[in-house]
């Protein structure tokens, strides 16, 4: 079994890192994140807060 863990990427970043180290976790490509993401805060109503926590909880990593 993988020992995986989710930390905000190093290198695929736009802003803290946060899309980037979710698209790691999951396999995915870190631009489909991105725009998941951008969808959630203005047609769903997810905050930016949630982002904004996100990237204070999640540790950096260097590795992508």
């Amino acid at each position: 079994m993988e020992n995986r863990k989710l930390c905000r990427a190093s290198r695929d970043k736009k802003i803290f890192g946060v899309c980037g180290g979710i698209a790691h976790y999951f396999g995915v490509d870190s631009t489909l994140v991105r725009l998941i993401t951008v969808i959630l805060v203005f047609a769903a109503g997810l905050s930016a807060w949630v982002y904004l926590i996100a990237a204070l909880i999640m540790s950096e990593t260097d590795e992508y």
